[in-house]
């Protein structure tokens, strides 16, 4: 099968066995592809097919949003995503941007919508949870399941990425792609209809569309779907449930970790993880605590490009990529020779061995974003797909990570990635998250400044931290954080990535806990407000001002 209609029409003959769980709601497969069939009646009688026939989702993860995007997949139409943690102008831009001519919401997310020019939409907005929205549906209640041709490779989804840099981008997503990735991907974990699915990352993200609402309908396995991600939830649902399979992208393990164990965390159903971006330690502490297999796979929401865990790889590394796949330097468009390490795994050659991830065979695959035309030829030129991300390999072609594109800092004339000084900083025991990150120099180049996350009830130990930091034989001479922000939670997107945007414009400026070093060779003492005009005067002595007002 190559669609997502394909699938839903196969899914139709499978009426009795539990298929979507919500709450303490259940729907059948034949109760869900009912549901499907009634909203693409909906879609194909009311929207104007001169038009981009494009129905914007202002959902959490309720069955609303997946019998919608059954519905877009029957008529060959196309769902956005919409992130509800927009506001205002970014909002109304990325409903504009994507031509939609409805809006399917709740009552909760309505008010986003307050005041905004909705374009396309014309304010054809559906409540699903208003009286209004059963009469919207009810001249379709019975219609046939359509049977229409469906192109594999036509525009299905815009999904877009997670902004942590800059604004978020409409990324392509074709019925054909999905599928092709999730069929992997259910293979790979060897999916059933016996297993239960727990889904609680938002499915306007890739991340939830290609490891778990894919695999959902390839499988006929049992879908539960959580409004959002709950790390005190996350175990009492996997009980409740009977979930054997729980897909993840950013950092809800290390939110899970975080929670206090207990002697029979690993007295669950739970057999299978899978998910992006996950720390090394936080992969090896949760499948031992919760008794389960936990994969990690480094992809990008694009699809050009995917790197692969392997059992023997050495720590700290992504894993193997595919054919093609390199570290390339972005100004000489060569290969960056291999990373060489000393005996404390320090990596010794960092400006020559860092660069870009590029698969030189993945221009295909990447499908492509909607109506920007300069965001394309970023990902793809030359023939290859770039990545967008930092890397490093070894001389037996194990990858490492080592950032985004933007987070390359230079301090004291040493060029060095974030990636590597955040697994350092994680290790800390009190550690939930930890975050890296470019702050300015009051003379030029940069200084490192962190944003701690602790754990429950943990407090900062500065002389402590400054102790932990001298243990660690893999630190790099410039890598020990000049500043040190403490914050009870770090500001993440919705798909539980760190928006170090936000946090390099705060900078130092901040009221919450801020620890610093006068000198650099100096230990961490506790910042005041007199220090923080003494570091403005230190600046404007130097004539770099604006580096501190341009936030």
């Amino acid at each position: 099968m190559t669609t997502v209609k394909e699938l839903i029409h196969a899914r139709a003959g499978d009426d009795d066995r539990t298929a979507l769980r919500f709450e303490d709601d259940a729907w059948t497969w034949g109760e869900y592809v009912q549901a499907c069939t009634q909203r693409a009646g909906y879609l194909l009688a009311e929207l104007d097919r001169d038009s981009p026939r494009h129905v914007g989702l202002l959902l959490d993860n309720v069955p609303e949003f997946a019998m919608w995007m059954g519905a877009a997949a029957l008529t060959n139409d196309v769902l956005v995503g919409i992130n509800p943690t927009r506001r205002g102008a970014e909002l109304e831009r990325d409903i504009r941007h994507t031509d939609c001519q409805a809006i399917v919401t709740e009552r909760r997310h309505l008010p986003l919508l307050d005041g905004l020019d909705l374009g396309a939409a014309r304010g054809d907005v559906l409540v699903i949870d208003e009286d209004g929205y059963d009469d919207a549906l009810a001249p379709y209640r019975g219609a046939s399941l359509p049977d229409l041709d469906v192109d594999p490779l036509a525009l299905y989804l815009l999904l877009f990425t997670s902004g942590t840099s800059g604004a978020p981008k409409a990324c392509i997503l074709s019925q054909g792609r999905l599928v092709r990735a999730s069929t992997g991907l259910t293979m790979m974990q060897g999916l059933t209809p016996d297993d239960v699915m727990y889904c609680t990352m938002p499915l306007f993200h890739s991340n939830a569309v290609i490891t778990s609402f894919g695999p959902w309908l390839i499988s006929g396995a049992e879908l539960v779907l959580r409004r959002r991600f709950s790390a005190s939830g996350f175990l009492p649902d996997v009980r409740k449930y009977g979930v054997t399979y729980f897909n993840y992208v950013g950092k809800p393990l290390s939110y899970i970790l975080a929670t206090a164990a207990q002697p029979d965390d690993a007295d669950n159903t739970l057999t299978r993880v899978f998910g992006n971006e996950g720390a090394d330690l936080d992969i090896e502490r949760f499948a031992t605590r919760f008794g389960c297999r936990v994969g990690d796979g480094y992809g990008s929401t694009e699809g050009g490009a995917n790197i692969n865990r392997m059992p023997d790889m050495p720590k700290g590394a992504l894993g193997v990529g595919p054919e093609g796949t390199s570290i390339v330097n972005a100004e000489t468009g060569e290969d960056c020779p291999p990373a060489r390490f000393d005996g404390d795994g320090h990596l010794l050659n960092a400006e020559e061995a860092i660069g870009e991830i590029v698969n030189k065979q993945g221009a295909s695959s990447f499908e492509g974003y909607y109506k920007n035309d300069e965001a394309d030829a970023q990902r793809v030129h030359d023939g290859w797909y770039w990545t967008g991300d930092l890397g490093y390999r070894d001389e037996n072609g194990w990858f490492y990570f080592a950032g985004r594109d933007y987070e390359w800092l230079r301090v004291d004339g040493e060029n060095f990635a974030a990636a590597p000084v955040e697994r350092i900083l994680a290790r800390h025991p009190d550690v939930v998250l930890a975050a890296a990150y470019a702050v300015p120099d009051e003379v030029v180049g940069d200084q490192l400044m962190a944003a701690l996350e602790l754990k429950p009830g943990a407090s900062f130990d500065a002389a402590g931290f400054d102790a932990f930091l001298a243990e660690q034989s893999d630190l790099g001479t410039k890598w020990s954080p000049r500043y040190v922000r403490v914050v009870e939670a770090l500001p993440v997107t919705e798909t539980q990535k760190i928006l170090k945007r936000q946090l390099r414009n705060e900078r130092w400026e901040v009221t919450d806990s801020v620890w610093w070093r006068p000198e650099p060779s100096q230990p961490l003492r506790r910042m005041t407000d007199d220090d923080r005009g003494e570091i403005r005067a230190r600046f404007e002595a130097r004539g770099r001002l604006d580096q501190v007002e341009s936030a």
